[in-house]
């Protein structure tokens, strides 16, 4: 286990694979810690040196109050870069960490490889509409969303498996409400539209074709922005790489054949 100290928060890290291999770096989704990215991982090609991390407020690191502003999630990313000394990375990020990733891109080119968007948008939601979101939380806690929210998480076939639901219903309730609640304050105030437009290295995207939270239609004009490629995942929601690892797998190896990354 590995800790990265950024303006005063501890962050959890995981680092696997060779200090020399390229590396590629996951930011994950509002509600969920670097676990998600568990099915995923061996659909990758082998050699990486793959990097997670557990955003403030989730997983095993810190949780200060809320609220939290993109900037600042940003700058924990590049706290881990710099602390790991990392370069030329591919960055996954999904949801709010494809937030991340872009405000990364942009703030970072030098370090920045290729990108790839998962389930995300430049701009997610409206300001008010995350408000709703918190006052909603602040009276009722996470648990009374959590089906609401796990509807928009997974398609129907996934929502109906009690099974396999399950662990993930417990990750997204036992999320500190503090570093959920500060997470969708950051979303609330970002803005990407402008900077994504302006980003010159490759970048793939990708939306579940059931996704509640961010539609495919939402990824795609924020792919346009960027002149990158776009595909729909069918028969998964806002977090593909649990419900189709293997075919997220193959996108992502595929991008970093054509990217040079491996």
């Amino acid at each position: 286990m590995k800790t990265v100290t950024s303006n005063d928060v501890t962050l959890h890290v995981q680092v696997e694979g060779p200090e020399t291999g390229p590396v590629v770096m996951f930011a994950n989704s509002l509600g969920t810690d670097l676990r998600v990215w568990d099915l995923l991982l061996p659909h990758l090609p082998e050699g990486l040196r793959i990097v997670r991390y557990d955003k403030r407020g989730h997983g095993l690191s810190d949780c200060p109050a809320a609220p939290y502003d993109m900037d600042t999630l940003v700058a924990d990313a590049e706290a881990i870069i710099d602390t790991l000394g990392l370069r030329d990375i591919a960055f996954v990020g999904l949801s709010i960490g494809g937030l991340i990733g872009q405000g990364l891109a942009a703030r970072r080119p030098e370090a920045m490889r290729a990108l790839v968007l998962m389930d995300t948008a430049a701009k997610i939601g409206s300001p008010e509409m995350w408000q709703d979101r918190i006052d909603a939380l602040r009276t009722g806690g996470i648990a009374s969303m959590a089906d609401a929210i796990l509807d928009r998480w997974f398609a129907p076939e996934m929502r109906n498996d009690a099974t396999r639901l399950a662990p993930w219903r417990h990750m997204l309730t036992r999320t500190p409400i503090e570093g959920y609640i500060g997470c969708c304050a950051a979303i609330a105030g970002a803005d990407f539209t402008e900077t994504t437009r302006a980003l010159t290295l490759p970048v793939m995207a990708m939306a579940g074709s059931e996704d509640g939270s961010t539609p495919p239609d939402l990824v795609r004009t924020t792919a346009d922005l960027c002149n990158a490629a776009f595909h729909v995942i069918a028969d998964a929601g806002h977090l593909p790489c649990i419900e189709a690892p293997e075919q997220v797998g193959a996108l992502i190896s595929d991008f970093l054949k054509e990217t040079g990354h491996v």
